[in-house]
């Protein structure tokens, strides 16, 4: 097998605002999440499959090394004594550190969907002097299994180590391009159909700390190879009072991360969807900021996304990693099936932060073209069209925009696109970020458990 190399080689601006930009239903069933099953031949139309441990029984489920299940209203995995200590040197500082360590690992959860992708999400808090790295191990349909792969190692902060994708990662039929475990030849026939997550606790030797995750899990995922998907019929005429932030006010600042604000589309989303929940960076966070500077947590949010290893603020489940670190709030890595589903998230008042690739005259209004970017939809017009805090604007104000509904289906929902020499790209096949309280109302929960989230 070739050795695969990271996201940001294969896609160079992979989940990044085209630089450009500082100038400027019938397909509801067709990815619908589907409720745990055995595995086996997925039901007709079924795509998609999500699995999250994060309930007390899911984690008494699991297998502990060293760990122990906290109760109380939001149960999670803690460090009980140590299963063991080594060491563990930085690649991204050099720096060698001695850390106690100990396991949970979940049940095996066998796929209504034969995945040939897999994406791992996680909510967690890592006081300093703790942090976590999360893996995945799958059995292919023909009963071979993967080795374990590291699906990222992660820290709230950046002080004691740098949170980094690892690269290098694959076995005869699958790799794992910086957060996705992906299936190298769909064609083969090749699936996942069960698999296992692990984590590995970490704290300073001798102390008393410990992380503290509340909520790992999965989307697996079979979405076949289509250039256009079929129209959905609008139903839902609202629009949620999101606040906006334009990531191309912070162009050149703070180029460490991903070369400053033209790359921070989705820390950018995220900082929007946090704040609409109430939830804010407080001013000892935002201390290390340079004084002055508009939207401080902006840029707070650029640096506690950035992955060391792809040197990019654009790992999806770091992302939703950040936004977990805020009081009482989930988050996970997922795909819809349509702009039917949004909608059902919308109408419970729950915005949905959305990646997509087009070029230029594929999107009305845009004006700009992407190889992968970050919007966050907040609501649809009376004519169903799409209302997006596309951080991607000028300034502010500019924000806020009208895309039509049919050409950002399309983009957002695609596995396949054309770029502009006419070479074949890559689509995300309508991956998307869901953050919502850990507390939701009753219509919230409904529609959240209905796509398998919650």
């Amino acid at each position: 097998m070739t050795s695969p190399t990271s996201r940001r080689t294969v896609l160079t601006a992979a989940l990044a605002a085209a630089a450009s930009a500082a100038s400027a239903g019938t397909a509801a069933s067709a990815v619908s999440a589907a409720p745990s099953r055995p595995a086996g031949p997925s039901a007709p139309g079924v795509l998609v499959d999500n699995r999250f441990w994060h309930t007390y029984t899911d984690w008494r489920c699991g297998t502990g090394d060293g760990t122990r299940v906290a109760a109380g209203p939001r149960p999670g995995v803690v460090i009980a004594a140590p299963a063991g200590r080594g060491d563990y040197t930085d690649p991204h500082t050099g720096r060698t550190a001695a850390w106690e360590y100990a396991t949970w690992t979940s049940s095996v959860h066998r796929s209504a969907v034969p995945a040939t992708e897999v994406i791992v999400s996680w909510n967690a808090r890592t006081p300093a002097g703790t942090w976590i790295q999360v893996e995945l191990s799958g059995t292919y349909a023909d009963g071979t299994a993967t080795p374990w792969f590291v699906m990222g190692r992660w820290a709230a902060g950046d002080g004691d180590v740098r949170r980094t994708s690892v690269d290098g990662q694959g076995d005869p039929h699958s790799s794992v391009w910086t957060d996705t475990f992906s299936v190298d030849d769909p064609a083969s026939g090749v699936r996942l159909g069960s698999y296992r997550l692990r984590l590995t606790l970490y704290r300073t030797p001798g102390s008393r700390l410990t992380p503290t995750v509340w909520r790992v899990g999965a989307m697996a995922s079979d979405v076949p190879d289509r250039f256009t998907v079929p129209a959905s019929t609008p139903l839902l005429a609202r629009e949620l009072p999101v606040p906006r932030y334009s990531q191309n006010i912070h162009i050149g600042r703070y180029p460490e991360y991903d070369n400053g604000g033209e790359a921070w589309c989705s820390p950018t989303s995220s900082q929007m969807i946090i704040e609409y929940w109430g939830r804010r960076p407080t001013a000892e966070d935002l201390a290390w900021v340079k004084p002055g500077l508009p939207d401080p947590q902006v840029c707070h949010a650029a640096r506690n996304t950035y992955d060391y290893q792809y040197e990019g603020c654009g790992n999806w489940p770091f992302n939703a990693a950040y936004a977990a670190t805020y009081r009482d709030m989930n988050a996970v890595v997922t795909r819809l099936g349509s702009l039917t589903d949004v909608e059902r998230l919308i109408g419970a008042g729950i915005p949905v932060i959305t990646s997509q690739s087009f070029l230029e005259e594929e999107l009305t209004g845009a004006g700009y073209g992407t190889a992968g970017h970050l919007m966050t939809v907040i609501g649809f017009t009376p004519g169903g069209d799409v209302i997006a805090n596309d951080p991607a604007s000028p300034d502010n104000d500019a924000v806020r925009r009208v895309y039509r509904r049919r050409e950002w289906e399309n983009i957002w929902l695609r596995t396949k696109r054309y770029d502009a020499n006419g070479r074949v790209r890559g689509g995300t096949g309508g991956v998307c970020y869901v953050y919502w309280p850990v507390r939701p109302t009753p219509s919230q929960r409904r529609v959240l458990r209905s796509l398998g989230l919650s």
